[in-house]
């Protein structure tokens, strides 16, 4: 895999965002700049996708704009969903796109800390034990306009409740029998403080912390203490956890001592992206129902499937901070990001040649038997222009769509009667074709012309003809297996149709085809990405072996979606 470049001050270095506007302030009011400190905060129950990757971006992005250290924190409150390889994965998709956290933290290990709290709230007689359905807490908790009405075990004495809640945590009764719920306001206008649930029972192992516990705190409860505790000074989080902003600060109100900092909830908008989803839950569907062939097939939004694909580090950061951040939901054309991929390998992929749907040349006045070793650049973009040798022999192949035996003026690709170019070789003509008997050609006869070699220095290497073409030698050419990737769906937003988002799934997302190519490719190790020339930028995919080379097409060089599809 390419050793990708860590991301410098130098991305940040911008107008402020309003996230950023806020640490001002917060700054300027007498905030000790040596107390800034971030964190990103990923549920360990799939793999990280694109919206992740923007709230990395963004807090790691802080921390570097600010010198303030960023915490990692698993927030594994729910271990009937979390897995040691969740942990993993996301951790190397973390350092992967070039971050750097200072402390590696989980929920699990306040588990204790949040306990004793918890008991602490039952003590002051703001939290209680409820032995109620779930149902029928559900319905006692009222609509946004008809307030709560209480529970019957809400003033239960103190003592019992500290009794019920040890025996909760001692595993004495099976799941769904209690919750520990908050005592707040059942007429809250924001329902979620209508005596929010603080504890649940789960008899279930936890990655971390095994059997040990028989009881597990909810998000909002574990959420803002973990904040808390690791003294966090900005807790940035998606627009959908604005309502729970006030329990955030509600169960800080409880426990908050004032020489230390007391974290700030704060929340920007997702964003987005065109003919992807990102709910996990849905993600997962297509990987257990095997619409795709896991968590790190190319066609999935999660950075491993990027990756995979052939998507750089730096071009995500890039898409992430064209993006930026704001108040207000918005769809991003994934076009966007197939620009900022492209931008990134058009400056760092060598080129290359590769057939994908071959017809054979065969150079009638070229020696029998003869070869020769061209010496072809790698990547006139780069700073040091470096070179590689590419073998020409008597039989080549060239793309199907590539000849034509009739063929218009504006045709300037290689006809009968026409001349073009091969990419840094000689000047051909077509002459006659071979077919079989369904009429299929299988042979362009042609003929060259021996001084007109590229970068010799003669007259003709010099003549112009209005077209190039890529090519490889048959002889020398070597098989690849070649997945040809589109979008997963069909239309721009799946998930907010009336139809189920299955329904809208591309048949045509990917095709395999066998491919030639130059056996300077018979180097590249896995990750490493090359321009096919004239189609696109390709990766070397985990499947091959030296035995058989298998390539992703990351993009194309140019975008194609729009111009042959109809708007959704």
């Amino acid at each position: 895999m390419q050793e990708e470049n860590k991301p410098t001050t130098t991305e940040t270095e911008r107008s402020n965002n309003f996230i950023e506007n806020i640490i001002e302030e917060d700054l300027a009011n007498g905030l000790d700049y040596k107390k800034l400190r971030f964190r990103f905060p990923p549920e360990p129950n799939g793999y990280l996708h694109l919206g992740h990757a923007s709230a990395i971006c963004l807090n790691f992005g802080l921390g570097l704009r600010y010198g303030a250290p960023v915490n990692l924190r698993f927030d594994d409150t729910n271990p009937s969903k979390e897995e040691q390889e969740y942990v993993d994965a996301i951790k190397h998709d973390v350092a992967w796109l070039g971050f750097e956290w200072d402390k590696e933290c989980y929920a699990s290990d306040y588990f204790q800390e949040l306990y004793d709290w918890a008991v602490l709230l039952i003590e002051k007689g703001k939290a209680y034990v409820d032995g109620q359905t779930s149902e029928a807490i559900a319905a006692q908790k009222g609509t946004p306009t008809q307030a709560g009405t209480e529970s019957p075990y809400r003033n239960t004495s103190v003592e019992e409740n500290l009794a019920l809640f040890e025996r909760m945590k001692n595993g004495e009764f099976e799941a769904g029998k209690y919750v520990l719920r908050a005592k707040i306001d059942m007429a809250s206008p924001n329902m979620l403080m209508r005596d929010p649930i603080m504890y649940r029972i789960m008899h279930a192992s936890h990655h971390r912390t095994g059997d040990k516990w028989h009881i597990y705190p909810m998000y909002d409860w574990a959420h803002g203490e973990s904040d808390y505790l690791e003294q966090i000074s900005h807790s940035l989080c998606t627009l959908e956890f604005l309502p729970h902003r006030e329990l955030y600060d509600w169960f800080l109100d409880q426990l908050y001592d004032e020489a230390k900092v007391r974290p700030k909830q704060r929340e920007f908008a997702r964003r987005n992206l065109s003919h992807t989803i990102v709910s996990k839950r849905k993600l997962l569907q297509l990987v257990t129902e095997g619409y795709v062939s896991g968590w790190d097939d190319p066609r999935m939004p999660t950075i491993s499937g990027l990756r995979r694909r052939g998507y750089t580090a730096a071009a995500i950061r890039k898409f992430a901070d064209t993006i930026g951040i704001a108040k207000r939901e918005n769809l991003i054309d994934v076009s966007l990001l197939e620009f900022c991929v492209r931008e990134d390998l058009n400056k760092k992929a060598n080129r290359v040649m590769a057939v994908l749907d071959p017809v054979k040349v065969v150079i009638d006045n070229y020696p029998e038997g003869g070869e020769e070793w061209l010496s072809i650049e790698n990547n006139p973009e780069a700073e040091e222009m470096t070179y590689r040798q590419v073998p020409f022999s008597r039989e080549l192949y060239i793309e199907c769509e590539d000849f034509r035996e009739e063929a218009d003026k504006k045709y300037f690709r290689l006809k009968l009667g026409g001349e073009v170019r091969l990419k840094g070789a000689y000047i051909i003509k077509a002459e006659s074709v071979e077919k079989d008997a369904q009429g299929n050609i299988t042979a362009i006869h042609c003929t060259y012309e021996p001084d007109s070699k590229s970068g010799s220095g003669t007259e003709a290497s010099t003549r112009k003809v209005k077209g190039t073409l890529h090519w490889v030698s048959a002889a020398h050419a070597v098989e690849a297996e070649v997945r040809l990737y589109d979008r997963l769906f069909t239309v721009a937003e799946p998930d907010r149709q009336e139809q189920d988002f299955l329904t809208f799934i591309n048949p045509d997302s990917l095709k395999v085809v066998k491919g030639y190519a130059e056996p300077s490719l018979k180097e590249l190790k896995v990750g490493d990405t090359v321009q096919f020339q004239r189609l696109g930028y390709f990766c070397v995919d985990p499947d091959s072996s030296t035995e058989k080379l298998v390539f992703n097409k990351t993009v194309g060089l140019k975008d194609t979606w729009g111009a042959t599809r109809t708007p959704n």
